[in-house]
């Protein structure tokens, strides 16, 4: 009996120490380090809109002009039509999710009843002097319930007399910035302009002191200028990024209103130590403000700034202009449509969702929970292959067809940018024959190809990058609307 319950012990002890082993082996593994610098949870959120919308509107809608004098008489203004629901209805209806008003332009007036001065909405004969611009767009937004709000506030003013004094106005544009961040609720997106003509006055404006107050009042809030701090102007207004466009910059190096940066802030700095992605700013029509004679731009005009804006890791700030009965014209809202719906014709359906897809390596093995197979699912952000440090040589990711081949025209790849920007050069392959290539990816990179192309393995080999490259999605898109101009397949390969 003893000698039984001996051996019953022994095969018992022998059973937990392989138990043991077995039991440590069922850790996770880690995620990688980040590469800094890397977003705050405000920027994440904004670079994931990808597109949202710009209404210029004031003054300048009834007099025909780009920049206003100052001089205008409030009278002018009278937007009998106005409604504010049409707006976020059509922003919301065409795919947008921020929408950012034109609070006060260079002119100075008001859209909202200011109690610092009468050049606004209360001294013109809309709603007898009660109207107020600002609160009708916020109240819209809120009914919508899937759009927010961002303001425009014009450091250049022609119209106010404290410009030009140093002291005075800085305290009159702060006094201005803290109503419309303490009356209208959640704003998203501040928009501080640095255009200033040749003819003003001799003007610091206390950007610091502005930026300090605004993160005070609204800590979620994205600051937009030339150099930031939360976003940057890419550098144009034609909606076009660099081909190389990085998210990071050296603010240092910036400072807002300079015209000899532009090509900075187009491509950004691989080295930079502030995390600052590009926004493209462009309108509709060939002007920011609504003119009866113009027309908005043709709808393959659209796809090739969508193309090179959010296809080269930027948010498309798409400006449409609404007119002076105080609506978006109906022209401007079916070409709005036509947007929509190509780009949902061509991104809805990812070509190579049902193909197998192998890595050259991958980080924790194959139950790491990096594997190739997370740039299919539908997380682009905290999902991702990661492939093996130790690995030698380059690291790649293969897609083969499930059956048949796979046929497409526009090659969609993403990085996991929560964790940084890193990857400094790739190619694509397409049955071993070289289809595309580029530099940066960051958050989102499209290439749009001249020719549809037919092939059953798509592989995407990374060239280099900054520190483990990691690609969240992957995508093969075909696009029905058209192709660039004179772009063959094989003329896509372009740093």
């Amino acid at each position: 009996m003893a000698k039984s319950l001996y051996f019953l012990c022994i095969i018992a002890l022998v059973q937990l120490l392989e138990f043991i082993p077995s039991c440590m082996t069922q850790f996770a593994t880690t995620p990688p380090l980040p590469v800094l610098p890397i977003p705050t949870a405000s920027q994440l959120k904004w670079q994931q809109r990808e597109i949202i919308m710009f209404f210029h509107f004031g003054m300048n809608t009834f007099t025909d002009s780009e920049w206003g004098t100052g001089q205008e008489n409030p009278n002018l203004f009278n937007p009998t039509g106005l409604d504010a629901r049409q707006w976020v209805s059509t922003a919301a209806e065409a795919g947008f999710s921020l929408v950012i008003l034109t609070a006060k332009h260079h002119d100075g007036f008001c859209l909202w009843p200011s109690k610092y001065t009468d050049h606004s909405v209360v001294s013109s004969p809309w709603k007898n002097g009660h109207g107020d611009v600002v609160r009708d767009l916020t109240n819209a937004a809120k009914a919508q319930g899937n759009i927010d709000v961002g303001l425009y506030l014009s450091p250049w003013d022609r119209h106010d007399q404290r410009y030009g004094k140093n002291q005075e106005y800085n305290e009159y544009y702060l006094a201005q910035l803290q109503e419309l961040l303490k009356q209208y609720g959640v704003i998203q997106e501040i928009w501080f302009d640095g255009a200033k003509g040749e003819d003003a006055a001799n003007m610091s404006y206390y950007f610091e002191e502005w930026f300090e107050m605004v993160k005070e009042l609204q800590s979620s809030i994205n600051i937009f200028s030339d150099a930031g701090p939360d976003v940057r102007w890419v550098g144009n207004e034609n909606g076009f990024a660099g081909n190389t466009s990085w998210s990071t910059i050296n603010r240092t190096l910036l400072s807002i209103g300079n015209g000899d940066n532009v090509g900075y802030l187009n491509t950004g700095d691989p080295q930079g130590t502030d995390w600052v992605p590009p926004e493209c700013d462009v309108s509709i029509r060939p002007g920011w403000f609504w003119h009866a004679s113009e027309q908005p731009k043709e709808l393959s005009q659209l796809l090739e700034i969508y193309y090179n804006s959010v296809g080269r890791n930027c948010v498309l700030l798409f400006n449409v202009p609404p007119n002076s009965t105080g609506l978006i014209s109906e022209i401007d809202v079916q070409r709005l449509m036509e947007f929509k719906k190509a780009i949902d014709t061509t991104f809805s359906t990812n070509l190579a969702e049902k193909s197998s897809v192998d890595a050259s390596s991958q980080r924790g093995g194959q139950n790491g929970g990096f594997g190739p197979e997370n740039v299919l699912d539908d997380d682009n952000l905290w999902t991702y292959w990661a492939p093996d440090e130790g690995a030698a040589g380059q690291h790649w990711i293969e897609i083969k067809a499930a059956s048949g081949g796979l046929r497409f025209n526009v090659i969609r790849i993403q990085e996991p940018i929560g964790l940084g920007q890193r990857i400094i050069g790739h190619e694509v392959y397409a049955d071993g024959k070289l289809i595309a290539e580029g530099t940066t990816v960051g958050h989102k990179r499209l290439h749009r190809l001249g020719d549809v192309v037919e092939a059953t393995v798509v592989k995407v080999q990374i060239l280099e990058s900054k520190g483990v490259p990691l690609v969240s999605s992957f995508g093969l898109h075909f696009d029905p609307f058209g192709q660039p101009n004179g772009t063959s397949v094989y003329k896509e390969l372009s740093y």
